[in-house]
């Protein structure tokens, strides 16, 4: 293991980033890291930030989330020193990923945001992702902020039903 604790953060980051096929949030990586008690969170946040920085991570801020996602130098890094990170904290990783991977990964596949538009309306943007492919790009214009907001929110638990009357309707 590494003596050095920032290191060791973000090589259990790469790590994390690399054990999956779709990004993570930092809060999905601050959950599983905090819960353990790994780090703090501000600790957490500077390994992150230094990731970024350093391009072995890049960020992505989508509404009111970072989305993150390990880079080739990220995954270089992780290949010469991956074995710096304990056995045990693999374990745990790799548990924490086949117990919940259905959940992250449709936080992360779906995806909603508003902004106003040249007309001077609002469009909320409703997406499901599949890997880096968009089964479901969906633009509304509507009149309100309020509205483009509630319409993001309801999209985040209702998105299965919708895409299954939408593909219904049209196969």
């Amino acid at each position: 293991m590494t003596k050095d604790p920032l290191t060791l953060y973000k090589l259990i980051v790469l790590y994390m980033l690399n054990r999956v096929s779709f990004p993570l949030t930092k809060a999905q990586i601050g959950d599983f890291m905090l819960e353990r008690e790994y780090t703090t969170f501000l600790t957490l946040q500077q390994a992150i930030s230094e990731l970024i920085d350093a391009e072995m991570v890049k960020a992505k801020s989508i509404r009111n989330r970072t989305h993150l996602e390990i880079t080739p130098d990220g995954r270089q890094t992780l290949d010469f020193f991956g074995n710096r990170i304990s056995t045990q904290i693999k374990e745990e990783i790799d548990s924490y990923f086949k117990e919940n991977s259905f959940r992250l990964k449709n936080e992360v596949s779906v995806l909603s945001n508003y902004y106003k538009n040249t007309a001077g309306e609002y469009e909320a943007e409703l997406i499901i992702k599949e890997k880096e492919v968009n089964l479901i790009d969906l633009k509304l214009s509507v009149p309100t902020e309020a509205l483009a907001a509630s319409i993001c929110e309801k999209w985040e638990s209702e998105n299965q039903g919708i895409y299954k009357y939408i593909v219904d309707k049209l196969f």
